[in-house]
């Protein structure tokens, strides 16, 4: 099986030992997007300019794999406070034209950076 490492300058680069994505065969793995604004480096306080900014590096991600969020089949969000669920599901859904991915969204104390969001992704390329 071809595996291979996915980078691109258009979404934010982990400083630690993991990747923006992998490619194995035709399967990719977005390593979880923190929300930071490419044009800025900074993280909005808003939780829906969070959401943007985590859907967008995603997208930056998947493009540079030769893919769309079109190709999306699984997502994760991590939320630091589930009160902001309706919130982040409104902005969320504006991302997909027809069928959504399937996804869990979960509770959690601390995220990196001190964000209120971190998404993930698996897609079918």
């Amino acid at each position: 099986m071809d595996i291979r490492i996915i980078k691109t300058e258009n979404a934010p680069a982990a400083k630690t030992l993991f990747p923006q994505a992998v490619r194995a065969g035709d399967t990719l793995y977005v390593s979880g997007q923190l929300p930071i604004d490419m044009k800025t480096g900074l993280i909005p306080t808003d939780i829906r300019e969070q959401v943007r900014c985590s859907m967008n590096n995603i997208s930056e991600v998947l493009k540079a794999a030769g893919g769309s969020l079109e190709n999306a089949v699984r997502m994760t969000i991590y939320l630091k406070d589930l009160d902001t669920f309706d919130s982040v599901n409104e902005v969320y859904a504006s991302y997909f034209k027809e069928s959504l991915p399937a996804r869990t969204t979960v509770e959690v104390a601390r995220l990196p950076k001190d964000a209120l969001i971190e998404i993930d992704c698996i897609a079918a390329l």
